[in-house]
């Protein structure tokens, strides 16, 4: 049980000039505030509030930080009174409790509009002052230390944000202890036999091993001190997540995982990081492949560290870290450890010449540009991308996401650069634009003055700025065709009226068709008709008299006729509340009902649904979307494809099937694929309703014993 003395003690331990009656009465007024509320443990909530007051005090920060850590829930008490926190502890304390208190009130929702809105305002709300989102991290961890005493649903929904959320957000911000333990305990949840069966075994490994960290971490320091190096050398297993995430990521079992150890050397200087590098290599093989400098070429998140994997004593593989003392003490603190001080405490705003946080400054750039839907869901891809460290032939580091090519090195340097980029030389080779670059490329890029960009670049860029870029080239590009070409439409409709393009204009009769169809000038409804979303018809209708038009043979579009007429759709959608509407469904993301979806037109072929997250229409040009929705009182079978990695043994199959039958799917198709590790590749085509339904067959599936990975396929 925590107490005050013992939070405060922590405190005072790294800063000395902490206010002792300011923290007793944060934790006097957070234990009146709570009086009547628990813990989903049974303990008092001011427990809670210490915990979060201790949890950051591992962060070293600030007494501001501490006190909004205690204070954090208060607004959200019947009781509270902004007025009496001001008076008390000032502004900036009430300032960032009402902040954080916004921020935990988004919904989350996965993989959609709300949760893209949700990151994007607690970045720029980390972006102004970092000690909010040090506050509910800190709550976070204290929350699922706890979550085992909640409710099933409660506790799933609750872990899969914490992984999805604050796991990555916890490593953007550099603290590895706290992500590994938000993983951990988020792996416990969601998968509770599999935690277990991981936990049994590495526990058994820990025991066995325990000898062989003892002398290999022994070997290690008697290496240093015959060179007459000085240094710390530990040796730990990796947390249970990343152990699962490789499993799950390779196929392989616990006992191939090679570099299940890793050992930990700590120094003084960088010049002796690299001298232990040396001793370590000369004394054991590396293994090719297995190196990175991330001292040379830190991490977005300042983290520096040689990594090495050897083939150590015993002929086992094993992983040695070596940085300095200063490097590690990043490594645990992360972003808390950069903070500057003044009189008044830490800077809160992010100087911009401090490169430490230019990546916050690119989430403020993501704020001021994005503008439209498209771009906004397309901020969402990068926002814990893993890095690429590459190089001007000046020998300026370019920092990009894992998998960029050299059009968004290009777009990096600068737009007029990317926009007229025609070719790229890596490390000397010609290569095409597409090429995926790798740590350590010089990228020389070629331009010329008649390049524009070109819409299959959207296809394999990374970064933000370069999708967005090229999609306001293309959308402006497509957007002059369509207009030229909707004018060819009208104007060949209109002589069929003895009339032209040029008079409807000049009465105005064009003019007032626009702005009934609701578009702000003619060349809005040029486009739209080019598009195809507005027909020729339609337009006719508004400008020749219904008697000079009644018996010509151009007459409008099927949407113009009687709608009792048409056989109403059995696609399950709503396009603006019409169901009636022929409509078919993309194979390239396969969309379920209770998808977020989207609805693409496409001249002659009518409306084709994609997921809002498909990548055919991240790249689409935004004008031809429209606004669909599930019609889900109308019930229908959507066959979805299912893959599922399993032991090969006998029963497996008539396991799986009964457990696709006991989810009230029907199996359309199986395929069985034993492959040489003795594990089953099985592909099975499932009629499911919605993806709910899709749910809880992964679910049923999962449970099968022997089942090591189940997913869907979307293509």
């Amino acid at each position: 049980m925590l107490t005050r003395d013992t939070v405060f003690s922590q405190f005072i331990s790294y800063f000395p000039q902490a206010d002792r009656v300011l923290f007793d009465r944060a934790c006097a007024l957070a234990e009146q505030a709570h009086r009547l509320q628990k813990t989903p443990d049974g303990r008092d909530y001011l427990q809670h509030s210490l915990e979060v007051a201790a949890i950051l005090t591992r962060l070293k920060v600030d007494q501001t930080t501490i006190l909004v850590g205690i204070l954090h829930d208060f607004l959200a008490t019947p009781d509270a009174s902004r007025t009496e926190i001001e008076k008390i502890f000032g502004s900036e304390v009430l300032q960032l409790i009402e902040t954080g208190h916004k921020i935990s009130s988004i919904p989350y929702r996965q993989k959609n509009r709300q949760q893209v809105e949700s990151f994007r305002k607690m970045f720029v709300a980390m972006a102004r002052d970092l000690r909010v989102v040090l506050v509910y991290l800190a709550d976070r961890l204290s929350d699922m230390r706890a979550i085992e005493h909640c409710g099933q649903a409660r506790k799933e929904s609750y872990s899969r944000e914490t992984l999805e959320v604050y796991a990555p957000l916890a490593n953007r911000l550099g603290i590895s202890w706290l992500k590994a333990e938000l993983e951990d305990l988020s792996l416990q949840i969601l998968e509770p036999e599999k935690f277990a069966a991981l936990t049994r075994r590495i526990t058994t490994h820990k025991e066995e091993r325990g000898d062989y960290i003892d002398k290999v971490g022994g070997q290690i320091r008697k290496l240093l001190v015959d060179n007459q190096l000085e240094g710390d050398v530990t040796g730990r297993f990796k947390h249970f997540y990343s152990v699962y995430r490789k499993m799950e990521r390779t196929g392989v079992d616990l006992d191939e995982i090679y570099d299940l150890i890793a050992f930990r050397v700590l120094v003084d200087s960088v010049r002796e990081c690299y001298e232990v590098l040396g001793l370590i290599h000369a004394t054991w093989k590396p293994i090719s492949g297995r190196f990175k400098d991330y001292i040379a070429m830190p991490k977005a998140n300042m983290y520096q560290s040689l990594h090495t994997t050897v083939l150590g004593p015993f002929g086992e593989r094993m992983e040695v870290q070596i940085r300095t003392h200063q490097m590690h003490s990043i490594a645990e603190e992360g972003v808390a450890a950069h903070w500057k001080y003044k009189e008044g405490g830490p800077v809160a705003a992010v100087g911009r010449d401090d490169k430490r946080f230019s990546w916050l400054r690119q989430v403020m750039e993501w704020q001021q540009d994005v503008s439209d839907h498209a771009a906004e869901e397309s901020s969402f891809i990068d926002l814990f991308p893993e890095e690429v460290y590459v190089f001007t032939p000046q020998g300026e580091v370019k920092e990009l996401p894992r998998g960029a090519s050299p059009v968004d090195f290009a777009y990096a340097i600068h737009t007029d650069v990317g926009s007229h980029c025609v070719g790229a030389r890596i490390n000397g080779k010609l290569s095409p634009l597409k090429t995926e670059l790798k740590n350590g490329d010089i990228i020389e890029v070629m331009t010329a003055t008649h390049q524009t960009p070109r819409k299959d670049w959207l296809a394999f860029v990374k970064t933000s700025k370069a999708r967005n870029k090229i999609r306001q080239w293309v959308k402006a590009e497509q957007r002059e065709k369509s207009m030229l070409m909707g004018r060819e439409l009208l104007e060949k409709a209109l002589r069929k009226h003895q009339t032209s393009l040029k008079r409807a204009l000049l009465s105005g009769l064009l003019e007032q068709a626009a702005t009934e169809f609701g578009y702000r000038t003619t060349d809005d409804l040029f486009a739209s008709v080019g598009y195809g979303k507005t027909s020729p018809g339609q337009v006719i209708s508004h400008i020749v008299p219904r008697a000079e038009k009644s018996g010509d043979a151009d007459r409008p579009d099927t949407d113009d006729q009687d709608k009792s007429s048409r056989r109403p759709s059995q696609s399950a959608i709503l396009i603006g509340g019409i169901d009636n509407v022929m409509v078919r469904f993309a194979h390239c993301c396969n969309p379920l009902p209770g998808e977020p979806v989207t609805g693409f037109i496409t001249r002659g072929r009518g409306l084709t649904v994609h997921t809002i997250d498909c990548l055919q229409v991240q790249t689409s040009d935004p004008e031809r979307r429209i606004e669909v929705q599930w019609d889900m009182h109308r019930k229908t079978l959507r066959p979805v494809k299912i893959r599922v990695i399993c032991e090969d043994q006998k029963g497996m199959l008539v396991g799986i099937s009964g457990a696709i039958s006991q989810a009230d799917a029907n199996i359309v198709s199986a395929t069985v694929h034993a492959r040489g590790d003795k594990k089953g590749n099985n592909l099975f085509v499932v009629d499911v309703e919605n993806l709910e339904h899709l749910n809880r067959v992964i679910r049923e599936i999962k449970r099968v014993k022997g089942v090591t990975r189940v997913e869907r396929l979307k293509n």
